[in-house]
């Protein structure tokens, strides 16, 4: 009998599971916390951990994380719908193929460039708003233009949706990653920004070459390409207009109006019905092909909310703040390298259990920044140390909501991706640690 690798839903069942069993292996305990006023977040007080009774969830305590864990990212959810809703009538009144046709005749002599351009929009995004759910109503998109280019479609994801993850990563502007953890390691925020926008230079330029150049299909299993002129109405152009302006404009809202999740389903929401509308469908058809949308990304926002519901189950157990703890003590007797290579790691490993980069921040650099104190090392190193690794185990991690969404809704195997991606991850996330080590000389 044929094995196969687990569906995308096991997947994240059996890391529920696995939570499960770790929070009666591992001791509870906690940090004290306090609130940060800069930042309106509460931080942990290093040195305060101290053990608690035991905590170990009931069998029903953990079936009840499931659905917990889905309403938990309700408004997440609602904004995929929403998203792919919108998109999925766009891409049924032919705007969506007539764009990407036009698009590729366009480069069709430089394809290239057509790579190097998708790969730093979206790095920007990453960056500027750590953009990830946000590409999952755009997979339709991606998977013709890996069919229309003869592309690999996981190098397609990596050029988009891994340009993302790398820019949240690289970034010496993000809100969610690099400022927050200075803020609350009491560093001057955009401190470090020219060193961190060198390199993540760098790091995207590479990325992008490497999977443009591995991607490409073999020419025996490629067909014969015909580039023709692609003809667009007017309709199809405003629809486009309408469309793409309206992620511009959520990237606006989210940066300079405080816009959460509910503004921007609400504009996706306006943008499908009007699209629907200007090509023709009617406000029935509109109606009916939204709601077809709804249905095909329905599985992409039960995957996210799952993620969730195994930092849930872990937190029942009250064993979060003992792994952080069994990560970070023993790194004090360290040399300087090596505890710093150390804390990249760990922050690695913290970044399964905790998937948000955020929360991991107001978790870890608490402790981390006293630490590089202890070590005579400037602060800045912890905030690599800390982003780095992070964000970058976003691509990794099936913790990670929004990367197995697209991979879901792309139908690429985990293990596929895991498969195609490791080797370049392996290099980059080499390359992070050698500018992390290089921060002990700049920054100290």
């Amino acid at each position: 009998m044929k094995i196969t690798f687990p569906h995308p839903l096991i997947i994240l069942l059996g890391f529920i599971f696995l939570a499960a069993i770790a929070t009666y292996l591992i001791p509870s305990g906690s940090f004290e916390r306090v609130l940060n006023e800069e930042t309106g977040r509460e931080v942990v007080v290093p040195g305060s951990f101290q053990s608690i009774e035991d905590i170990n969830p009931t069998l029903n305590e953990i079936l009840l994380a499931i659905p917990e864990g889905i309403i938990a990212g309700a408004d997440i959810i609602v904004l995929i719908l929403f998203i792919g809703g919108a998109f999925y009538v766009v891409e049924k009144t032919g705007a969506l193929q007539a764009g990407i046709e036009a698009l590729i005749y366009r480069f069709r002599n430089s394809r290239y460039l057509l790579f190097y351009l998708l790969g730093t929009v979206f790095a920007f995004g990453g960056a500027t708003m750590s953009m990830q759910e946000e590409i999952i109503p755009m997979v339709p998109i991606l998977v013709i233009l890996a069919s229309k280019l003869h592309y690999d479609l996981r190098a397609i994801v990596a050029i988009t949706l891994g340009s993302a993850l790398l820019g949240g990563a690289f970034s010496p502007m993000n809100p969610f990653v690099s400022l927050l953890a200075q803020k609350v390691g009491e560093v001057e925020p955009f401190s470090g920004a020219l060193y961190r926008s060198i390199f993540f230079l760098i790091a995207l330029g590479s990325w992008i070459t490497f999977h443009m150049v591995t991607g490409k299909k073999s020419k025996a299993t490629q067909e014969n390409i015909e580039f023709k002129p692609s003809p667009i109405s007017n309709r199809q152009l405003l629809i486009l207009a309408i469309s793409f302006g309206g992620i511009g404009f959520m990237s606006y809202g989210i940066t300079s109006l405080d816009w959460g999740y509910n503004e921007m389903s609400a504009l996706f929401f306006v943008i499908g019905m009007t699209c629907g509308i200007i090509g023709k469908m009617g406000l029935n058809g509109t109606s009916k092909t939204y709601v077809q949308g709804f249905g095909e990304m329905i599985f992409a926002g039960i995957i996210v909310g799952l993620a969730r519901s195994i930092y849930l189950v872990l937190e029942k157990g009250a064993v979060i703040d003992p792994i952080i703890q069994g990560l970070f003590s023993p790194l004090e007797d360290l040399p300087n390298s090596l505890a710093v290579t150390g804390m990249f790691i760990s922050q690695a490993l913290i970044h399964i259990p905790v998937p948000s980069t955020s929360g991991q921040a107001v978790l870890t650099i608490p402790l981390a920044a006293p630490l590089t104190d202890l070590l005579g090392i400037g602060r800045q190193v912890a905030v690599l140390g800390y982003q780095y690794p992070a964000a970058l185990m976003d691509m990794l991690t099936p913790t990670n909501g929004g990367m197995m969404a697209v991979i879901a809704a792309g139908g690429i195997n985990y293990k596929d991706w895991i498969s195609y991606i490791w080797k370049s991850w392996v290099v980059l996330a080499i390359f992070a640690l050698g500018i992390t080590l290089l921060g002990i000389l700049w920054f100290s």
